[in-house]
Protein backbone atom coordinates (compact mmCIF):
# COMPACT_ATOMS: atom_id res chain seq x y z
CA UNK A 1 0.00 0.00 0.00
CA UNK A 2 2.78 2.40 0.98
CA UNK A 3 4.80 1.82 -2.19
CA UNK A 4 1.68 2.18 -4.32
CA UNK A 5 0.78 5.45 -2.56
CA UNK A 6 4.31 6.77 -3.11
CA UNK A 7 4.12 5.91 -6.80
CA UNK A 8 0.80 7.74 -7.10
CA UNK A 9 2.21 10.67 -5.16
CA UNK A 10 5.22 10.89 -7.50
CA UNK A 11 2.94 10.69 -10.53
CA UNK A 12 0.72 13.46 -9.14
CA UNK A 13 3.77 15.62 -8.42
CA UNK A 14 5.11 15.04 -11.94
CA UNK A 15 1.73 15.90 -13.45
CA UNK A 16 1.55 19.07 -11.36
CA UNK A 17 5.03 20.11 -12.47
CA UNK A 18 4.09 19.37 -16.07
CA UNK A 19 1.07 21.68 -15.79
CA UNK A 20 3.22 24.43 -14.29
CA UNK A 21 5.80 24.11 -17.08
CA UNK A 22 3.05 24.13 -19.69
CA UNK A 23 1.59 27.35 -18.30
CA UNK A 24 5.02 28.98 -18.10
CA UNK A 25 5.83 27.99 -21.69
CA UNK A 26 2.55 29.52 -22.88
CA UNK A 27 3.26 32.77 -21.06
CA UNK A 28 6.77 32.92 -22.56
CA UNK A 29 5.41 32.35 -26.07
CA UNK A 30 2.77 35.06 -25.71
CA UNK A 31 5.31 37.51 -24.24
CA UNK A 32 7.87 36.76 -26.96
CA UNK A 33 5.42 37.96 -29.62
CA UNK A 34 6.53 41.48 -28.64
CA UNK A 35 10.21 40.65 -29.04
CA UNK A 36 12.64 37.83 -28.27
CA UNK A 37 15.08 39.93 -26.20
CA UNK A 38 14.15 39.85 -22.47
CA UNK A 39 16.20 43.02 -21.87
CA UNK A 40 13.90 44.94 -24.23
CA UNK A 41 10.68 43.11 -23.30
CA UNK A 42 9.66 43.43 -19.60
CA UNK A 43 6.84 40.88 -19.83
CA UNK A 44 9.17 38.33 -21.38
CA UNK A 45 11.85 39.06 -18.77
CA UNK A 46 9.38 38.34 -15.97
CA UNK A 47 8.22 35.13 -17.66
CA UNK A 48 11.80 33.94 -18.18
CA UNK A 49 12.69 34.60 -14.55
CA UNK A 50 9.63 32.66 -13.43
CA UNK A 51 10.58 29.74 -15.67
CA UNK A 52 14.14 29.67 -14.35
CA UNK A 53 12.90 29.66 -10.76
CA UNK A 54 10.69 26.69 -11.64
CA UNK A 55 13.78 24.89 -13.07
CA UNK A 56 12.68 24.95 -16.70
CA UNK A 57 15.50 23.60 -18.87
CA UNK A 58 17.42 26.05 -21.04
CA UNK A 59 16.43 24.12 -24.17
CA UNK A 60 12.71 24.32 -23.34
CA UNK A 61 13.01 27.99 -22.46
CA UNK A 62 14.79 28.94 -25.67
CA UNK A 63 12.38 26.88 -27.77
CA UNK A 64 9.40 28.68 -26.21
CA UNK A 65 10.97 32.09 -26.92
CA UNK A 66 11.79 31.19 -30.52
CA UNK A 67 8.31 29.79 -31.12
CA UNK A 68 6.62 32.84 -29.63
CA UNK A 69 8.78 35.27 -31.61
CA UNK A 70 8.26 33.28 -34.82
CA UNK A 71 12.00 32.84 -35.32
CA UNK A 72 11.56 29.30 -36.66
CA UNK A 73 8.59 30.13 -38.86
CA UNK A 74 6.24 28.44 -36.37
CA UNK A 75 4.39 31.34 -34.79
CA UNK A 76 2.32 30.83 -31.67
CA UNK A 77 -1.44 30.95 -32.09
CA UNK A 78 -2.52 31.29 -28.44
CA UNK A 79 -5.27 33.75 -27.63
CA UNK A 80 -5.67 35.37 -24.22
CA UNK A 81 -9.25 35.29 -22.92
CA UNK A 82 -10.62 36.35 -19.54
CA UNK A 83 -13.77 35.13 -17.83
CA UNK A 84 -15.56 36.64 -14.84
CA UNK A 85 -18.13 35.22 -12.51
CA UNK A 86 -18.87 33.70 -9.13
CA UNK A 87 -17.92 30.49 -7.42
CA UNK A 88 -20.58 28.92 -5.18
CA UNK A 89 -21.81 31.20 -2.38
CA UNK A 90 -21.19 34.36 -4.43
CA UNK A 91 -17.39 34.31 -4.20
CA UNK A 92 -16.17 36.51 -7.10
CA UNK A 93 -13.35 35.39 -9.37
CA UNK A 94 -11.51 36.27 -12.56
CA UNK A 95 -10.12 33.48 -14.73
CA UNK A 96 -7.36 34.17 -17.26
CA UNK A 97 -6.83 31.62 -20.04
CA UNK A 98 -4.41 31.13 -22.91
CA UNK A 99 -5.85 28.91 -25.60
CA UNK A 100 -5.31 27.72 -29.16
CA UNK A 101 -9.05 27.09 -29.52
CA UNK A 102 -11.35 29.71 -28.00
CA UNK A 103 -14.53 27.76 -28.81
CA UNK A 104 -13.23 24.72 -26.91
CA UNK A 105 -12.19 26.83 -23.94
CA UNK A 106 -15.44 28.75 -23.58
CA UNK A 107 -17.40 25.47 -23.75
CA UNK A 108 -15.22 24.00 -21.01
CA UNK A 109 -15.48 27.13 -18.87
CA UNK A 110 -19.28 27.10 -19.13
CA UNK A 111 -19.30 23.52 -17.85
CA UNK A 112 -16.92 24.40 -15.02
CA UNK A 113 -19.15 27.29 -13.96
CA UNK A 114 -22.32 25.19 -13.71
CA UNK A 115 -21.96 25.13 -9.92
CA UNK A 116 -21.24 28.84 -9.90
CA UNK A 117 -22.28 31.72 -12.14
CA UNK A 118 -20.50 32.83 -15.30
CA UNK A 119 -20.89 36.57 -15.78
CA UNK A 120 -20.47 39.03 -18.63
CA UNK A 121 -17.34 41.12 -19.11
CA UNK A 122 -17.18 43.75 -16.37
CA UNK A 123 -19.65 41.96 -14.08
CA UNK A 124 -16.94 41.19 -11.52
CA UNK A 125 -13.77 43.02 -12.56
CA UNK A 126 -15.12 46.31 -11.16
CA UNK A 127 -14.65 44.77 -7.71
CA UNK A 128 -10.95 44.04 -8.34
CA UNK A 129 -7.94 46.32 -8.75
CA UNK A 130 -5.58 45.55 -11.67
CA UNK A 131 -2.14 45.65 -10.06
CA UNK A 132 1.38 44.28 -10.04
CA UNK A 133 1.86 41.38 -7.62
CA UNK A 134 5.35 40.53 -6.38
CA UNK A 135 5.97 37.70 -3.92
CA UNK A 136 9.31 37.89 -2.12
CA UNK A 137 11.10 36.50 0.94
CA UNK A 138 13.37 38.45 3.26
CA UNK A 139 17.06 37.52 3.26
CA UNK A 140 17.56 39.04 6.72
CA UNK A 141 15.89 41.10 9.42
CA UNK A 142 14.18 43.73 7.28
CA UNK A 143 10.92 45.66 7.54
CA UNK A 144 8.55 44.83 4.63
CA UNK A 145 6.68 48.15 4.93
CA UNK A 146 9.90 50.15 4.79
CA UNK A 147 11.11 48.04 1.85
CA UNK A 148 7.81 48.67 0.04
CA UNK A 149 8.21 52.42 0.43
CA UNK A 150 11.85 52.40 -0.68
CA UNK A 151 11.19 50.12 -3.67
CA UNK A 152 8.16 52.11 -4.85
CA UNK A 153 5.42 49.59 -4.07
CA UNK A 154 1.91 50.76 -3.17
CA UNK A 155 1.41 48.32 -0.30
CA UNK A 156 2.49 44.98 1.16
CA UNK A 157 0.89 42.11 3.05
CA UNK A 158 1.63 38.54 4.10
CA UNK A 159 2.24 36.31 1.08
CA UNK A 160 0.87 32.87 0.19
CA UNK A 161 3.97 31.06 1.44
CA UNK A 162 5.00 31.14 5.10
CA UNK A 163 7.50 33.93 5.70
CA UNK A 164 6.88 35.58 2.33
CA UNK A 165 5.59 39.08 1.60
CA UNK A 166 3.29 40.16 -1.22
CA UNK A 167 4.19 43.58 -2.60
CA UNK A 168 1.43 45.36 -4.52
CA UNK A 169 2.43 47.85 -7.20
CA UNK A 170 0.92 50.03 -9.88
CA UNK A 171 0.82 48.06 -13.15
CA UNK A 172 3.45 50.34 -14.70
CA UNK A 173 5.82 49.96 -11.73
CA UNK A 174 5.98 46.16 -11.58
CA UNK A 175 9.34 45.77 -13.32
CA UNK A 176 11.01 48.65 -11.46
CA UNK A 177 9.86 47.45 -8.02
CA UNK A 178 10.93 43.89 -8.77
CA UNK A 179 14.42 45.15 -9.60
CA UNK A 180 14.55 47.37 -6.49
CA UNK A 181 13.46 44.80 -3.89
CA UNK A 182 16.78 42.85 -3.78
CA UNK A 183 18.48 46.09 -2.74
CA UNK A 184 16.03 46.21 0.21
CA UNK A 185 16.92 42.70 1.40
CA UNK A 186 14.27 40.64 -0.44
CA UNK A 187 14.54 37.75 -2.90
CA UNK A 188 11.74 37.87 -5.48
CA UNK A 189 10.04 34.51 -6.06
CA UNK A 190 7.29 35.62 -8.46
CA UNK A 191 6.16 38.78 -10.22
CA UNK A 192 3.17 39.32 -12.48
CA UNK A 193 0.28 41.59 -13.36
CA UNK A 194 -2.92 40.42 -11.73
CA UNK A 195 -6.04 41.31 -9.79
CA UNK A 196 -6.58 42.11 -6.13
CA UNK A 197 -10.13 41.93 -4.73
CA UNK A 198 -11.52 45.11 -3.19
CA UNK A 199 -14.23 43.47 -1.07
CA UNK A 200 -13.32 39.79 -0.61
CA UNK A 201 -15.71 37.32 1.00
CA UNK A 202 -14.48 36.17 4.41
CA UNK A 203 -13.90 32.41 4.60
CA UNK A 204 -14.92 32.66 8.25
CA UNK A 205 -18.41 33.71 7.13
CA UNK A 206 -18.88 30.41 5.28
CA UNK A 207 -19.74 27.07 6.83
CA UNK A 208 -17.22 24.24 6.50
CA UNK A 209 -19.46 22.63 3.89
CA UNK A 210 -19.81 25.84 1.90
CA UNK A 211 -16.06 26.48 1.99
CA UNK A 212 -15.41 22.93 0.77
CA UNK A 213 -17.76 23.57 -2.17
CA UNK A 214 -15.87 26.76 -3.05
CA UNK A 215 -12.49 25.02 -2.83
CA UNK A 216 -13.67 22.10 -4.99
CA UNK A 217 -14.99 24.54 -7.59
CA UNK A 218 -11.66 26.46 -7.65
CA UNK A 219 -9.63 23.24 -7.87
CA UNK A 220 -11.64 22.17 -10.92
CA UNK A 221 -11.07 25.56 -12.56
CA UNK A 222 -7.34 25.45 -11.89
CA UNK A 223 -7.03 21.92 -13.29
CA UNK A 224 -8.12 23.04 -16.76
CA UNK A 225 -5.13 23.10 -19.12
CA UNK A 226 -6.13 26.42 -20.70
CA UNK A 227 -6.37 28.26 -17.37
CA UNK A 228 -3.31 30.40 -16.60
CA UNK A 229 -4.35 32.38 -13.53
CA UNK A 230 -7.30 32.48 -11.14
CA UNK A 231 -7.95 35.53 -8.93
CA UNK A 232 -10.46 34.94 -6.14
CA UNK A 233 -12.27 37.38 -3.86
CA UNK A 234 -11.86 35.23 -0.76
CA UNK A 235 -9.90 36.00 2.39
CA UNK A 236 -9.14 34.14 5.63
Amino acid sequence: MGAQWKAKHKEAAANAKGKIMGKLAKEIQIAAKSGADPDMNPRLRLAVEQAKKASMTRETLERAIRKGAGLDGDTVQYTAVTYEGFAPHQVPLIVECLTDNVNRTVAQVRVLFRKGQLGASGSVSWDFDHVGLIEATATGDVDPEEAAIEAGAQDCEAGDEEGSTLFITDTTDLDAVQKALPEQGFTVTSAKLGYKPKNPVSAASLSAEALAEVEAFLDAIDENDDVQNVYVGLTD
